[in-house]
């Protein structure tokens, strides 16, 4: 046999996207900026420094930082290794983040030192820790005896030309939790081929949307996902292999992102709802121009009334759809919007949009039967690409479940248009059912919204004696003034004289809070409203 079987290694991305990029640069705000041969070198030394503080081929490193140039760094040089990298949830509670460090069994932990309070306090308790570096060398003479060393003397310890190891492609490369309602954290892993795929796919699908929402080379992107969520949607790695500028905003703090928006001019990002109304709704905004923008928005719905606002402001925004278990991205809503009018275009971007390239995406009845692509039927959203984790990690009646029939269920109800437009329509465990009929939450939220009072809704069923449930809505007011429900039944009343809503959906009562609780990843957490109820 003759040829090469070039293999889609993690570390091939970067050397593709620095090979057309060399000068252009990376900021980490606050603490570096460098260009992408240094990034290369970085890369180089920490992937051979692992290996001289005892790290074998598998062996899991975690991190635990903000969103940095180190976590880049580490994104590229863990994998690249032959190691894994365990991106851990900071957010996630104390027991939460043992639990998840325990079952991987990392022996090596890179770590912030804002974060060395939790880790002093979960360290008793982990069974495989063997060695603690600091991502704040100059933190490190503070706990000599907790640290193993600081990060960037770590690099210099590393080989600048060492070239990467030969790895097979199906070695696994990363492992993170994901935080479902109920039980333990559940972990999903992903190969270096699966995340090879996911970036060209993602490339891909952006460069067949027409003239606008795309990646380019000479765009400049900055996340505003966490890093440690789901590879912050894989952009990180979309973006360097695309050779594009990047700007790492550590913290995320409102005024910070519109600094480094306007400073460095940002061209791509991606986030939650909660986080675009901040910056929207940050007094500074108005000041800055954003028309360059594109953002997709995804963990929630994107609600219209916000998609409207940020259009208004010039930002080319649209929803993507996806979970932490599909590496994420499955579909995003990127088309042509010529010839639509402003609330067909709106409702349009809203949607969770055309499935990613390779991606094939049915919905079926709870048979498994496949359901027709009529734009009515509805059932559960389920799939099949090339990088969707293979399993829960150790975890063998999940994985089963979530892998019953040989299709990945999303657990998303939704419909598929001839187009093959996707409109989520709920989560199966949120979809309210009174008097017989059933009730989308997400539905509901988005006509609420269109209130221009409220800030932020989520809709939980509540039961009720007559009808077995009933709508309630948790609502913050963006103003903090009262909101007259009188207002707002009228709005959902007339959506069901629309036709937009069953007649069951009647609005009886709403909560009013100062902050509807979130997830450890920044989605609204239901869980916690139907606590309070």
């Amino acid at each position: 046999m003759t040829g090469f079987t070039y293999p889609l290694l993690i570390q091939n991305m970067l050397l593709s996207g620095a090979a057309r990029a060399e000068n252009t640069e990376i900021i980490s705000d606050g603490l570096m900026r460098y260009d992408y041969a240094e990034l290369v070198r970085r890369i180089r030394r920490l992937s051979s420094a692992v290996h001289r503080l005892g790290a074998a081929h598998g062996d899991t490193i975690a991190v635990m930082d903000w969103d940095t140039h180190r976590y880049l760094e580490a994104f590229f040089g863990i994998p690249a290794a032959g190691t894994i990298l365990q991106m851990v949830n900071v957010r996630m509670s104390p027991e939460q983040v043992i639990y998840t460090l325990n079952k991987t069994g990392a022996k090596i932990i890179f770590c912030n030192a804002e974060f060395a309070p939790l880790l002093k306090g979960i360290l008793p308790h982990l069974e495989h820790a063997e060695k603690l570096i600091c991502m704040d060398d100059a933190a490190v003479s503070d706990d000599e005896g907790f640290w193993h060393g600081g990060y960037e003397a770590l690099l210099q310890s590393g080989d600048p030309e060492a070239d990467f190891p030969d790895l097979d492609e199906n070695d696994e490369a990363t492992v993170f939790f994901t935080t479902g309602t109920t039980g333990l954290p559940k972990g999903v892993h992903f190969s270096h081929r699966q995340l090879v795929l996911h970036t060209l796919s993602l490339l891909a699908g952006f460069a067949m949307t027409g003239p606008h929402s795309r990646f380019s080379s000479a765009g400049v992107y900055m996340p505003m996902t966490p890093m440690f969520h789901v590879h912050a949607w894989g952009f990180p790695y979309a973006a360097t292999l695309a050779g594009m500028k990047q700007v790492y905003p550590g913290r995320y703090i409102p005024t910070s992102l519109l600094r480094l928006i306007d400073e460095e001019g940002v061209t791509i990002s991606h986030c939650v709802p909660t986080i675009m109304r901040m910056l929207l709704d940050d007094p500074q905004s108005a000041d800055i121009d954003l028309s360059r923008l594109v953002v997709v928005i995804g963990g929630s719905a994107l609600p219209e009334a916000l998609a409207e606002q940020s259009m208004e402001r010039g930002i080319d925004m649209f929803a993507g759809y996806g979970m932490s278990e599909s590496c994420p991205i499955l579909s995003t809503s990127t088309t042509r919007f010529e010839g639509m009018s402003k609330q067909e275009e709106i409702q349009r971007r809203c949607l969770a949009g055309v499935a990613a390239p390779l991606v094939d995406m049915r919905i079926a009845d709870p048979d498994m039967n496949f359901l027709p692509r009529d734009g009515e039927s509805t059932g559960e959203v389920v799939v099949r690409a090339p990088w969707l984790t293979p399993d829960y990690l150790g975890n063998e009646e999940a994985s089963e479940a979530l892998w019953a029939g040989g299709w990945m269920h999303t657990g998303d109800v939704g419909k598929i248009e001839p187009n093959g437009y996707l409109s989520i329509t709920d989560r199966l465990k949120d979809v309210i059912k009174s008097g017989g009929e059933w009730i989308s939450s997400l539905d509901m939220e988005n006509i609420i919204s269109r209130h221009p009072q409220v800030g932020e809704v989520a809709v939980i069923g509540v039961p009720d004696k007559q009808w077995g449930e009933r709508a309630l809505p948790f609502i913050v007011s963006r103003t903090g003034d009262d909101i007259a429900l009188e207002e707002l039944a009228k709005l959902v009343s007339e959506s069901i004289n629309k036709g937009e809503l069953p007649r069951y959906a009647a609005l009886q009562d709403a909560r009013f809070l100062d902050e509807i609780p979130k997830t450890s990843v920044g989605k609204l957490d239901k869980k916690a409203l139907r606590a309070m109820v």
